[in-house]
Order: structure tokens, then sequence, then C-alpha cells
């Protein structure tokens, strides 16, 4: 008996000793209230900026979008810039930070819908993860003829990146959509 009673505690403690107990940290998908995406003309010239903004966050009030006006067989460098400012305050950021850290992780794709001869290329020359795949929050916007019609803008988490996924494969791509947003524009 005297030999148990020594054996108890020493048995009570390898079995409260269990490393399953680690918490798991998870990437979670971004809150994103604010974004802009920037188009300066690369010739020169003033900015035009998408701006939509959203501060009580998803399924409150709807989000305000700002669409803009671009001319007609123009060359624009874009940069997207995402952040996070809820109204009430609970948290702030710039989320295309996030999104630089997390580069594995995430990728912007553009959907342009209406508007001929206008496309959107990656230019994520400084930008790119490590295995040399786009994030996609530089790119190079080339406008056609003239018209009206859509560029949407949509940040992934976790989509499957690599060769066969260009800038408009958010199907193929998979995932989840941290943020989707159209943006109306007019090519004159």
């Amino acid at each position: 008996m005297k030999k148990l009673l020594y054996f108890l505690p020493f048995l009570l403690l390898v079995v409260g000793c269990d490393d399953d107990d680690d918490p798991v940290i998870e990437n979670e998908e971004e809150v994103i209230t604010d974004g802009v995406l920037q188009l300066t003309p690369a010739n020169g010239g003033a900015a035009i900026r998408l701006v939509f903004s959203d501060p009580d966050g998803e399924g409150g009030n709807d989000a305000v979008i700002t669409g803009g006006t671009l001319a007609a067989s123009t060359t624009y460098n874009g940069r997207l810039i995402l952040t996070n400012n809820q109204e009430d305050g609970a948290t702030t950021g710039n989320i295309s930070d996030e999104v630089r850290e997390e580069d594995e992780d995430h990728q912007v794709f553009y959907l342009v819908a209406g508007l001929p001869g206008t496309t959107v290329a990656y230019d994520d020359a400084e930008t790119v993860d490590d295995d040399g795949n786009p994030l996609g929050l530089l790119t190079t916007l080339t406008t056609g003829t003239a018209g009206s019609g859509m560029l949407t803008v949509v940040l992934r988490h976790e989509p499957t990146k690599g060769a066969g996924v260009g800038i408009s494969d958010v199907d193929s791509a998979g995932g989840e959509t941290d943020i989707e947003v159209e943006f109306p524009l007019t090519v004159q």
C-alpha cells in the first residue's frame, strides 16, 4: 500500500501533462471596412480614386461605393489600399500590410465587364509571395474604347495560387472571399 501512495502522485502528474491543450492559432479572414483603388495615369496626371466605405461592417447599412471616369486608350498604375476602420472603434488597421505579411494566404482578383478592350494585369514586382505568385495589390489597368461597365475587385483568403490562376480566375482559385466590390467605371 505504501508503494502505491508513492506511485499515485507520479501517475497523476503524467496523466495531467497533455500536449493537446495547446491553443490552435487560426488565420482568420480580415475585416475590411474601407478601400481605395488609386489609378494614376502612367504618363502623368491626376489619380482617379475608386472608393468604398462600409464603417458598420457586413450586414448593417449598405456600403458607399464611388466609381470613376477614365480616359480611353490610357494605361493606369493601380494601387489597392484596404483598411479596417469600424465605426465602433473596435479595431483599426491597414489590411494591405496584413495581406503582404500573409502573402501566401491572399490574392486579389480583378474582373472587367462591359468595357471593350479594357484589361488589368498584375504589377506586383515588389509584392509577390515566397513562391513568386502575385498578391494583386499593384496593377496596371489599360483602357480600351469608350463605354460604361464595372470593375470588380475580389480579395480571396487561402486561394489556390500558381501558374493556372490568372487575374480574373477568381472562381477557379477557390478560398474564401474577404471582400468583393463592384466599381462603376466610365471610359471616355
